[in-house]
């Protein structure tokens, strides 16, 4: 009996999707690099075309410089309004010094040195300290016009520009039609003189020759008109003087003094 002859069975095609390929496993044509991503901590911000900012409308344009130029005016009315201001506080002012000079008629004090008692002074030293007692006369020759000296004053002796001593102008109240005399004490310490002027000094003494010297003031005051008392001025006394020695006994040769006041410079005075 002949054997049947057995023919190899063909296997049936599997049914159902055969599952893709990744496409990160598809490789692509060419050699194009990826586009690189974002950095960490880096961001992308993406703007619509239609917010793009673009030149504004000519309608735009018009109606910004028209704010501009509403702007500008109104900082120069600002300006303007300041200045008038500032004129008609100054007309005030003005109007009010001239009351006063023709209320009150100011004139600015006088004021002299009488007398100049100075300690025994040793020439021939290295240093000196001197002592000066200072006698000085203030006038007062206003009828309405008070004076407050206040304290924080300077006043100081001085030869060929070197400071011998210095002191301070008491603080009183320098009545109307008032001669007020008091005196200044004045002190220095360890002064070093040039030889120039240690020469020039004994040479005085030795010679009979008058010695000058200068005197300067700065004192802070109050001008009181009447109820009205003054914001706080400053009063500056100059005196050349000249003594025939420095003993305590030293005569005034010579003197000079000039007042300077600022609130009677403003008056007028």
């Amino acid at each position: 009996m002949m054997s049947d002859r057995v023919h190899p069975v063909q296997p049936e095609p599997v049914t159902g999707a055969t599952p893709e390929t990744p496409r990160s496993s598809v490789p692509r044509s060419g050699n194009v690099d990826p586009k690189p991503g974002p950095q960490p901590g880096s961001y992308v911000i993406q703007v619509p075309k239609d917010l793009v900012l673009r030149t504004p409308p000519e309608g735009n344009a018009r109606r910004a410089k028209a704010y501009a130029r509403r702007a500008a005016r109104r900082r120069r009315n600002c300006c303007c309004v300041l200045l008038a201001w500032l004129a008609a506080l100054l007309v005030l002012l003005a109007a009010a010094a001239g009351v006063l000079y023709l209320v009150f008629r100011p004139r600015a004090p006088d004021y002299s040195i009488d007398s100049l008692s100075i300690a025994p002074l040793n020439l021939s030293a290295a240093a000196v300290s001197p002592q000066f007692n200072a006698t000085v006369r203030a006038d007062n020759p206003n009828k309405k016009v008070g004076i407050y000296y206040r304290h924080g004053s300077d006043i100081k002796v001085t030869y060929d520009g070197v400071t011998l001593c210095a002191g301070e102008w008491p603080a009183f109240y320098h009545a109307p039609r008032n001669e007020t005399v008091f005196v200044a004490v004045l002190r220095g310490s360890d002064i070093r003189l040039s030889s120039a002027n240690q020469q020039s000094l004994l040479a005085a003494e030795a010679q009979g020759r008058q010695i000058p010297l200068r005197i300067d003031a700065k004192v802070p005051v109050r001008v009181k008109f009447g109820a009205v008392t003054s914001w706080t001025i400053t009063v500056k006394v100059k005196c050349d003087i000249a003594v025939d020695k420095l003993t305590e006994n030293a005569k005034i040769v010579s003197k000079n003094c000039h007042v300077k006041v600022k609130v009677f410079k403003f008056l007028g005075l």
